[in-house]
């Protein structure tokens, strides 16, 4: 029995229900005025479970960031899906990656986009046709978001958003046993590979179109 049908049995004492995470975005931008490091945003997440940090790292790998970025950002993202897939019940992270930071401005202006969607997305999360066991859904989530999160750190013009898109679906399926939005996510990691199929393909057709000019010049 999960977390879920505990709460649903009658004189079941319920747990206070931690905040929103667009509520907490929201508070994490509105304070301070210096870089936020990865350091600070896990602290402020506090005693959540790995996939809420999922979702945030996704979230984070949804900011428009120079090319990069990415390969950077993404490591976080890669490092809990990892652990996640391995079964881990807390998140390790390595010094360097926890001193990774943005700028105010940076984090300011990407939660001003993020958060009314995150917002609008919580009100139609809930308990529903969850598939899996607790531990099962975590490395059966765990496994695709590693695969996708790979992909994220990749150089690939345009790559990395429609992977993070998909993990964050994928972290608020599991975080709330939501079997709808756990196939909503799968469909859209299936459209993000199909999409960087296509920037790939079109890559290596422009580049043995040159080629095949360039020798007929020379």
């Amino acid at each position: 029995m999960d977390e879920h049908e505990q709460q649903a049995l009658p004189g079941t004492p319920r747990r206070p229900q931690p905040a929103r995470l667009s509520s907490l975005f929201e508070r994490l931008a509105a304070e301070g005025d210096g870089p936020i490091t990865v350091a600070e945003i896990r602290t402020a997440l506090g005693d959540r479970s790995l996939a809420t940090l999922l979702i945030f790292f996704a979230v984070i790998n949804l900011i428009p960031l120079p090319p990069p970025s990415s390969a950077i950002l993404g490591l976080p993202l890669l490092i809990v899906a990892a652990q996640m897939l391995y079964g881990s019940t807390s998140a390790w992270l390595p010094k360097r990656i926890l001193n990774i930071s943005l700028t105010r401005p940076q984090f300011r202006g990407a939660m001003d986009r993020i958060v009314p969607w995150l917002t609008r997305l919580e009100k139609y999360i809930r308990p529903r046709y969850w598939p899996f066991w607790p531990k099962q859904g975590e490395r059966v989530v765990g496994a695709i978001s590693l695969f996708l999160a790979i992909i994220v750190t990749l150089p690939i013009p345009l790559g990395n958003w429609f992977p993070a898109f998909s993990i964050t679906l994928l972290g608020f399926a599991l975080s709330e046993r939501d079997g709808v939005m756990l196939g909503v996510g799968a469909l859209a990691g299936l459209f993000a590979l199909l999409v960087i199929g296509l920037v790939i393909g079109s890559a290596g057709a422009a580049l043995g179109f040159v080629w095949s000019h360039m020798g007929a010049i020379w």
